[in-house]
């Protein structure tokens, strides 16, 4: 098996909870595409072919020091109090909660590359091949995507885990994505090739 990092990005209370901050919009696309049922299928499977597994999550300190105020995205978490490290609605979603062993990525912008630990464990494991899943298609998944494969990684993602604030959004973002990397269905993926 190649060295493999399954990153499960943003998939945190805030975004994806039924009653949480974007319950109407996420929240709503992440529970009629099943993408927690079959996110967690996906963490099963990779940790079962020997795979390691990261979760990286969007939040600032309570004051948001970190959040830039001239950004569209941010400035309403901002706003709206949502994003606080610390606070319930920055845990990944319980239904995919990390083991002790999984690693946990924070970071300030839409990039998990940016200003994070990233890029130093992928060096540190020797990870060849990227995983990826998350919340939004076009946002952290987009990003991640793009920044892996110029990063000389093998981009593979889950498209049945991966939801945006509409299904248009989501499958305009996924059109896109095939160009940095495999879209495939989690069920079909071989975790061991």
């Amino acid at each position: 098996m190649k060295k493999t990092l399954f990153l499960v990005m943003d998939m945190m209370n805030d975004l994806v909870a039924e009653d949480g901050f974007n319950a109407r919009t996420y929240g709503a696309q992440v529970k009629e595409r099943d993408v927690l049922a079959r996110t967690k299928a996906a963490i099963a499977a990779a940790r079962a072919a020997g795979g390691q597994v990261g979760f990286v999550r969007v939040g600032f300190s309570p004051d948001y020091r970190e959040a830039p105020e001239a950004s569209p995205i941010f400035s309403g978490a901002r706003k709206n109090g949502i994003f606080k490290l610390g606070t319930p609605g920055t845990e990944v979603h319980p239904e995919i909660a990390p083991a002790p062993q999984d690693f946990d990525i924070v970071k300030h912008r839409v990039s998990p590359f940016y200003a994070t630990s990233l890029e130093a464990i992928l060096r540190a494991n020797k990870i060849e091949r990227i995983v990826m899943c998350g919340v939004s298609t076009n946002g952290v998944v987009h990003s991640g995507a793009r920044e892996a494969h110029d990063r000389d990684f093998e981009v593979v993602i889950l498209e049945d885990c991966c939801a945006g604030a509409s299904p248009d959004e989501h499958e305009h973002a996924i059109a896109c994505l095939g160009r940095y990397g495999a879209i495939v269905d989690s069920a079909e993926f071989d975790w061991s090739a």
